[in-house]
Order: structure tokens, then C-alpha cells, then sequence
């Protein structure tokens, strides 16, 4: 036997058995998340997910910080999560909110100009919108988990609902790791389960992306006790729903998204394979061209 293949394969068996050892450790890596002492929103001068021009600047009196609490897994476990809502706090009750949920990396400062590129949709303030990080993320306490994800969207959700907003006029959006909460929350939810839900770049399920990113054949729970199956779940979501997805996502290749559209068995859906589309910069929005993006959106939301 040649021993260079003889030293992959050592090196593979050494590799896969610390990774089973440390499987814990790769379940933290998955969220990326960064602290912040306070948010800029519009005075925020760090790197972000998309660029946007000065005619998409939201002002001061519509940028509205939030917080709400979020608990467990434990039974005395308590969480501070913070949001932003988008619009004007005092009609939440009468409008039509978009629910943004974003994904892997940092802090909602990072992905401000995403939440304020949706509240032009359909003309400028038309739809609320309302964004949040995660436990662990940005001003949010708590550790980052498969399990936080899902209660954090929960417990915005029921601070909506606590405000009067009608779930028959809310759209949940996931970009990302933010498909995952979205789509429990479209599947499961029955407390305030949202009107609509929008994928975008979405993953099939960690065992997938494990799959399909491996030299050898090895299933996802070797690696990670996160599960995040859209995959399954979406074969439970009835509301309306709309895929976007770029043909050249080069982190969450668009065969992820090919299989959730395939299962999805609800009463309307839509697909949007953006053509030399990558996954966050260069991404959908920037290259469908911000206004064919909105609009795509909007006639969504609308139908």
C-alpha cells in the first residue's frame, strides 16, 4: 500500500477521534458570535453584511431598542435578549411585520443594513421590522445554542404578541443560520405562528452540510449534537413560502436549499436561484440589484 495513503488515513482516524472528543467545542464555533457594550445602528463603522447608499438611512425616531426576556433550558435560567424594531413602536398592533432573523456571524450592528434594507420594502416604512440577537450575540446574555436559537425567536414572537401584533400580519425571514429558528418557528410555533416565511441560503441540516463538505462519508452527529433540520421541518410548514439562494453560495452550497424547496409541501411556494449569487457579501440582495430584491420581496408579501 502506497504510505502516503497510508498517512491520510492515519491522519483521518487521528483527525475524526479528536473531533468526536470535542464535539462540544465544535458546537460553540458554529456561532461566531461577538459581545458589545452598547449598538451604533447608523453610527456603526465596523465591517457589515451589505453595503448600502445614504438614501437607505433610517432616522433616529424609527431605530427603537428592545429587549425581552428568554429562559431555559434549565429550569432557573433567564436571559436579557435585545432587539431593534424598525417603524413606529405605537402601531405595532396595526402593522404588517417582517421578523428578521440573521445569521452566524457577530451582531445585529453587523447586519443593520439588511433589518433597515427590508423597511423599504414596498416604500420606505411601509412594513415594521424587527430584529434581534441571539443569546450570546451583541448586548444579549447567555450562551449561543441549537436550543437558544429557538426559544430567543419564541420569546420575541410573544413580545409581539404581547404588543397586539397579529401573527396573520407578520413574515418571519431567516438568512442563514437564521433559516433554522425561522423554520421551527413557522413549523411549530402555534402561539403565534407567522403568516409567511422566506428562506434565504439556507441549510438542509448540519448531517447534510456535513456530508457534503467531507472527504469521507460520515454523518453529522459524529462531529456535533446540533441538528438544525429545515430539511424535516419545512415538510410541516403550510404558509406561503419563498426560497432565495445564490448559484455560487460558496458556504451553504444551493443544493442545501434545492432539498427544503423539494420538501415542502404547503399550499404556495416560490424559488429564487440568483445566478453568481455567494453566501453574505456578493450575496442575493446586492446581486439581483437592491430594487429587483425589494421588489421580489414585495410582490411576496403581498400575493
Amino acid at each position: 500500500m502506497n504510505t502516503r495513503y497510508v498517512l491520510i488515513v492515519l491522519w483521518l482516524i487521528f483527525a475524526l477521534g479528536w473531533a468526536a472528543c470535542k464535539k462540544n467545542n465544535l458546537d460553540s464555533i458554529a456561532f461566531p458570535s461577538e459581545r458589545l457594550e452598547s449598538y451604533r445602528f447608523e453610527q456603526y463603522e465596523g465591517d457589515t453584511e451589505l453595503e448600502l447608499p445614504d438614501s437607505f438611512s433610517v432616522e433616529n425616531n424609527k431605530i427603537n431598542l428592545i429587549s425581552t426576556y428568554s429562559y431555559g433550558p434549565g429550569e432557573n435560567e433567564k436571559y436579557k435578549i435585545c432587539g431593534v424594531y424598525i417603524g413606529d413602536t405605537s402601531s405595532i398592533a396595526d402593522d404588517t411585520i417582517i421578523v428578521y432573523c440573521h445569521g452566524q456571524a457577530k451582531h445585529m450592528d453587523y447586519y443593520w443594513s439588511r433589518a433597515k434594507l427590508l423597511a423599504f420594502t414596498g416604500g420606505k416604512y411601509r412594513y415594521g421590522v424587527l430584529m434581534f440577537d441571539y443569546r450570546g450575540y451583541g448586548m444579549s446574555e447567555g450562551e449561543s445554542s441549537e436550543y437558544g436559537l429557538y426559544e430567543d425567536t419564541r420569546s420575541f414572537l410573544r413580545w409581539l404578541k404581547n404588543k397586539g401584533a397579529s401573527p396573520e400580519k407578520c413574515i418571519i425571514y431567516g438568512f442563514s443560520l437564521g433559516t433554522a429558528p425561522a423554520t421551527e418557528i413557522a413549523a411549530n410555533f402555534e402561539e403565534y405562528k407567522p403568516a409567511k416565511l422566506i428562506l434565504e441560503s439556507p441549510m438542509a441540516s448540519v448531517d447534510n452540510l456535513a456530508q457534503e463538505s467531507a472527504i469521507i462519508n460520515i454523518s453529522g452527529k459524529f462531529l456535533t449534537t446540533l441538528e438544525l433540520n429545515n430539511a424535516e421541518k419545512i415538510k410541516r410548514v403550510n404558509q406561503p413560502f419563498m426560497w432565495l439562494h445564490g448559484t455560487e453560495d460558496d458556504y451553504i452550497p444551493i443544493s442545501n436549499g434545492e432539498i427544503i424547496y423539494a420538501n415542502y409541501q404547503g399550499k404556495y411556494k416560490e424559488a429564487h436561484r440568483v445566478e453568481g449569487a455567494k453566501h453574505g457579501k456578493n450575496g442575493v440582495p446586492e446581486t439581483m440589484g437592491l430594487a429587483e430584491y425589494l421588489e421580489t420581496v414585495s410582490q411576496f408579501l403581498v400575493r
